[in-house]
């Protein structure tokens, strides 16, 4: 009995690829992993963080992309793709048609499906980026967002219902209730 050949897929077929594919994919090391839909909170929250990053960012030099826009992490021994929630980038070499490789601050909105793999696997990438500076987790079932900071290691800020998220890389205090609004949680 023959065993199957796991194939790996070239970076320039992955991309091309994604251009024209009704689903997003992610791309780890070859192998491509495509993305499972959201439930309508992810979904507010995700456009109640876009729309508070973008309206804070007009005029500067950063820019919030949707989870539409990869984000590639490329070393010596890895080549990544991934469509993270939101993304906020503000380098001005940060110009690939289909990528940014340089973000500030990566955003997950958590959910049963993606969590285990937002908080380790993706998290393992991410850390590899030299310009990542936080990297935030948001619950999408309860009012809990966890802020991780780079410093000498990755410093973890948890902040619950009521309270003001801090998102350090970028100078901004948002509420919880404005990232929730509209969500609809169960109390």
């Amino acid at each position: 009995m023959a065993l199957a050949e796991r194939l790996k897929i070239s970076v320039s077929d992955y991309l091309d690829g994604e251009l024209l594919s009704n689903l997003k994919h992610e791309y780890i090391n070859g192998d491509v992993f495509a993305m499972v839909g959201v439930k309508r909170a992810h979904d507010i929250v995700t456009t109640n963080l876009i729309a508070a990053l973008h309206a804070y960012l007009r005029g500067s030099s950063c820019r919030v992309y949707s989870g539409e826009m990869k984000v590639r992490v490329q070393t010596a021994e890895t080549d990544c793709f991934f469509y993270p929630d939101l993304h906020v980038s503000c380098s001005a070499t940060d110009t690939a048609e289909q990528f940014n490789c340089q973000p500030k601050l990566i955003i997950e909105v958590l959910s049963e499906s993606s969590e285990r793999y937002d908080r380790a696997e993706k998290f393992h990438h991410y850390r590899k980026l030299p310009s990542l500076e936080e990297y935030i987790l948001i619950a999408q079932d309860v009012e809990r967002v966890e802020c991780y900071r780079r410093n000498e290691l990755w410093d973890l800020q948890i902040y619950r219902q009521g309270e003001i998220a801090v998102f350090q890389a970028l100078g901004m205090e948002l509420a919880l209730a404005d990232i929730y609004e509209g969500a609809n949680l169960a109390d």
